[in-house]
């Protein structure tokens, strides 16, 4: 069954099995919520409602109020918190990287290549701002069926291609090396890691590493190590699985050190964000 709460001064949650793809976070007077900068794998997207925000997305750092909508790509570091003691709300949509890579494929934009970023992490457009506020009353509403919010999901995301046209590919090389502490990263993060392995598997100096990292990634070693392990447990959250036990499988310490960083990232209790 869908899972839905409705939005108060703690945030709430959608998703929909029916629609794997999809998750909605909402929150009406958000004026305490704080968050780290993180970054997640999926695709982000935003309406601010209410109050006023210091907006942090990669190398943009803007002032946001009602009616914007925030444009975050996957991977990218960012943060969003009150600027004042206001009613601060929004209504944040995480679209799945692949499933959106295919609507771009199929909309016209690039081949096969995946997924093409967005140039602009902030727009003003009215027709947007509404579009994205009708769809999220359309998919948390019980009463709809599956196929109707899939199709309104699929109508508003072919229009943010054609509103915001999506980057061309980049020709930049990658650096293979720091892709290597990453991809080692990926592959460990669930165990105490050390340094000297990262540096190890990438064949980098520690100097090196820890500040070519934070130039490529947006953080350092350790903080995309937590990083990873909140993605990781929110995924598992999703699933159903016992607090104490994804504590456990993430790597960390106990279900208090869970509960402490989950909530820094995600500005929620992972029991607020299982529902």
């Amino acid at each position: 069954m869908p899972h839905a709460v409705t939005p108060d001064t703690q945030p709430s949650f959608w998703r929909d099995p029916a629609l794997p793809f999809i998750e909605v976070r909402a929150i009406a007077d958000g004026r305490k919520v704080r968050y780290g900068r993180h970054a997640h794998r999926t695709f982000s997207i935003g309406a601010v409602t209410g109050g006023r925000s210091t907006y942090l997305n990669g190398e943009t750092l803007a002032h946001v109020r009602a009616g914007a909508v925030v444009v975050i790509n996957p991977e990218v570091v960012h943060a969003c918190n009150p600027a004042a003691d206001e009613p601060w709300a929004y209504r944040m949509f995480y679209l799945d990287t692949q499933w959106l890579a295919k609507l771009q494929h199929d909309s016209g934009f690039g081949a096969n290549e995946g997924f093409r970023p967005f140039e602009q992490a902030l727009t003003w457009q009215p027709d947007l701002f509404e579009g994205l506020n009708a769809l999220y009353e359309l998919i948390v509403d019980p009463r709809q069926s599956a196929l109707r919010k899939e199709c309104a999901i699929v109508a508003y995301f072919t229009k943010l291609q054609q509103s915001l046209n999506p980057a061309p590919v980049s020709a930049r090389e990658p650096n293979q090396r720091l892709a290597r502490a990453a991809e080692f990263i990926d592959d460990n993060y669930t165990r105490a890691l050390k340094l000297e392995e990262i540096c190890a598997a990438a064949d980098l100096s520690p100097s090196y590493l820890i500040r070519a990292f934070r130039e490529r990634y947006g953080m350092t070693p350790h903080a995309y190590v937590v990083n990873r392990r909140i993605e990781f447990s929110r995924t598992q959250l999703r699933r159903g699985h016992a607090i104490a036990d994804v504590a456990a499988q993430a790597g960390f310490a106990d279900q208090a050190h869970l509960q402490r960083v989950f909530r820094q990232f995600v500005a929620a209790t992972p029991g607020q964000y299982r529902g």
